[in-house]
């Protein structure tokens, strides 16, 4: 069966059942119909959070399918929760873009999945609305001041970064003009559109630990520079009031329920080759209040979603991960062997072999943070026992502890050695979280540490407009920020066809986004788009819905 067959086979319980078992009385929830609800900010409390177990699962550099790392999360406190530790998984919510362009759903697979599927796969609560709302109003405050003649801050329109946001692939959209039409329609200037997920909005969102400090935060953001090269922020123009009150629903993340029937956090959505790529700070923290074990992801490889999960999520909210689980599957580590996308069900020890690097790599980073890694071999139908056993025996030569995982197929049941591996570190009190470099340090020397200790590059180069952004950096203040590297999730390089572990090579930044309000900068290394395009087929194509309202094609 497909996901979605699998998920209709379910009978779901109504979510006031499921708060009752996260620990939340009924009464304190706001209900969106019978399966999915907002949970209320006071329930966090930040001493009770500081016991739970917190526990990452990321994944070397993936196929253009992906690894699992949701499938996996998903099963593995399922796992947990069998095992008698009162676990919640946390999760960002899936992007419409992905849904109808190559990936299809992002709620997990087979019965490893969060539930509803369909509602949290397309408009879910309505985060990603509000959001995009809230984003495109400071653009229009922007256009609108720079049209007054009277209330105008003169804004120089040709410094502008802030474009509008759509949550879909659209690469139409990448740069447009706006202002035609004549001196009532505003006044002319080049911009684009960024996909949703990629809004310092969203970055802001899931950063923020109430309403006051997203307030502040929205206030925060860098908008440009006026005639007088004097930097504009959305509190000169007065907009951080009416954003937040945009955002004063989707600040509340959102609780459903796995197939199992435990509860399962749902919250924020960056992504993470151009965001940070993890859920909100809240949603972590909500889900450490009320459980003994919290499971949640990041986006793409440990190179991107867990790099900035350590340096910049877990130092800005005083986290402290006790374990990560690295996916791994064996069609991943034979593409970064050379092997052809189309043979990867096709046993190749030789390819996979040589891709052992890859792995190898971001177990070492995991390291650098001085967290406990474990392997989770995520089983695909067609991985040979010689292919599985050639891992094992590689985590074996290394000392690691690895688990052959088949949550897609059993779900909690597939994962049960893995949750012991992950009960057993923790018990061991081996990790002791260190992030890898000091917001103090110098911007330069963030970018250089990150490129060459985690990617493994020779050394960074920057063009003269990513140096005269590393200036105005310094003019305002703004060395003490950490870093959010823009990155293709293809490889460990900025060049995507650089599979496997590549050496010698050499990182570009290109440009320096200004992030103030999310409290980050953003070198932009490569081709990265921060509004992808379809593909020739996208997913789209196949999703329907019959008279009777079931929808199908969705995956």
């Amino acid at each position: 069966m497909t996901d979605l067959q699998i998920a209709k086979t379910i009978t779901l319980k109504p979510i006031s059942e499921i708060a009752q078992k996260f620990g939340i009385h009924p009464e304190h929830i706001e209900m969106y119909g019978k399966f999915k609800a907002k949970l209320p900010l006071n329930a966090i409390d930040k001493t009770v959070a500081a016991k739970s177990n917190l526990i990452l699962v990321s994944a070397i550099s993936p196929t253009p399918a992906g690894e699992g790392k949701t499938t996996m999360s998903i099963g593995l406190s399922e796992a947990l929760n069998r095992l008698n530790k009162k676990t919640t998984v946390v999760l960002r919510e899936p992007s419409l873009g992905p849904v109808f362009g190559i990936k299809g759903g992002a709620t997990g697979g087979g019965y490893s999945q969060v539930l509803p599927m369909e509602d949290i796969n397309l408009h879910f609560t309505g985060d990603f609305s509000a959001i995009e709302k809230a984003h495109n109003l400071l653009a229009a405050i922007i256009d609108n001041n720079i049209q007054s003649k009277t209330n105008s801050l003169r804004i120089d329109p040709r410094t502008i970064g802030w474009k509008r946001v759509v949550d879909l692939n659209d690469r139409a959209l990448r740069r447009v003009i706006v202002g035609l039409g004549g001196t009532t329609s505003g006044v002319p200037r080049e911009t684009g559109f960024d996909i949703t997920a990629a809004s310092e909005i969203m970055a802001i969102l899931c950063l923020a630990e109430n309403l006051s400090d997203l307030k502040a935060r929205l206030g925060n953001i860098f908008v440009g520079y006026t005639y007088d090269k004097l930097p504009v922020y959305a509190k000169d123009l007065k907009a951080e009031g009416a954003m937040t009150v945009l955002l004063k629903e989707a600040i509340k993340p959102n609780l459903v329920q796995t197939i199992e029937g435990n509860p399962a956090i749902i919250h924020g959505g960056p992504f993470a080759n151009i965001a940070q790529g993890t859920n909100s700070v809240i949603a972590t923290l909500m889900g450490m209040s009320h459980s003994e074990y919290t499971v949640t992801e990041a986006g793409f490889g440990f190179d991107l979603g867990a790099e900035k999960f350590f340096d910049i999520k877990c130092q800005s909210a005083g986290l402290k991960p006790k374990a990560v689980v690295l996916t791994t599957t064996i069609r991943a580590l034979k593409y970064h062997g050379g092997a052809d996308l189309k043979s990867l069900t096709i046993p190749n020890l030789e390819a996979l072999e040589n891709g052992l690097p890859n792995l190898e790599k971001h177990l070492e980073n995991i390291t650098k943070f001085n967290v406990s890694p474990i392997i989770a071999i995520n089983r695909f139908t067609t991985d040979s026992h010689e292919e599985i056993q050639l891992i094992k025996d590689f985590a074996k030569s290394k000392n690691i502890k690895v688990a052959l995982a088949d949550v897609w197929a059993k779900g909690g049941e597939g994962a049960i050695e893995l949750a012991q591996s992950v009960i057993d570190i923790v018990n061991s009190k081996t990790s002791d979280f260190k992030p890898l470099y000091q917001w103090a340090s110098k911007v330069k020397d963030k970018i250089e540490t990150i490129a060459t200790e985690i990617y493994g590059a020779e050394h960074v180069d920057y063009t003269s407009k990513a140096k005269a952004q590393l200036n105005k950096i310094s003019k305002l203040g703004l060395e003490h920020l950490p870093v959010c590297i823009a990155k293709t999730q293809k490889s460990l390089s900025d060049n995507p066809k650089l599979l496997g572990r590549p050496k010698d090579f050499i990182i570009t930044v290109r440009e320096i986004e200004i992030a103030t309000g999310a409290g980050f900068l953003i070198p932009i290394t490569g081709d990265i788009m921060r509004m992808p395009g379809l593909p020739a087929h996208p997913a789209s194509e196949h999703i329907d819905i019959n008279d009777d309202g079931e929808i199908s094609g969705l995956f």
